[in-house]
């Protein structure tokens, strides 16, 4: 009956083996799910840390630098002085153009093209 008890010890031991691994296995997916559950928990914590200093950010720039239409209607405002300066640069200055482009195009003193000056040198027919 030696036979009989060594088959049940076998049984007993591959029971509490089974037992045993499947003990492990469980252990195994609780310990996954907690690294889930932790990661999840540690990702909700950093969207609201993020989100909070979003706010804060966004205060301190409304505060220093203004809300983007304060910062348009500057930027409106200082394009339309440049171009009023343009504009009284351009009427101060006009008369001037005008008569400047009027001696330009009506003083003419006609004198030979340069080319043709070296030209005639080389063959001989200027004296200058």
């Amino acid at each position: 009956n030696k036979m009989a008890s060594q088959t049940q010890g076998i049984q007993q031991l591959l029971a509490a083996e089974k037992r045993a691994a499947e003990k492990i296995n469980e252990a195994r997916k609780r310990k996954a799910s907690r690294l889930k559950q932790a990661k999840k928990e540690a990702q909700a914590e950093v969207e609201k840390y993020r989100a909070e200093r979003e706010t804060v950010f966004k205060a301190y720039e409304d505060k220093h630098l203004g809300t983007k239409a304060d910062i348009d209607n500057q930027i409106r405002k200082e394009t339309e002085a440049q171009l009023e300066e343009m504009k009284r640069n351009v009427a101060g200055n006009k008369q001037q153009v005008i008569v400047r482009l009027l001696q330009l195009v009506c003083d003419i003193k006609p004198e030979l093209h340069h080319n043709l000056i070296l030209q005639k040198k080389l063959h001989g027919e200027f004296t200058n």
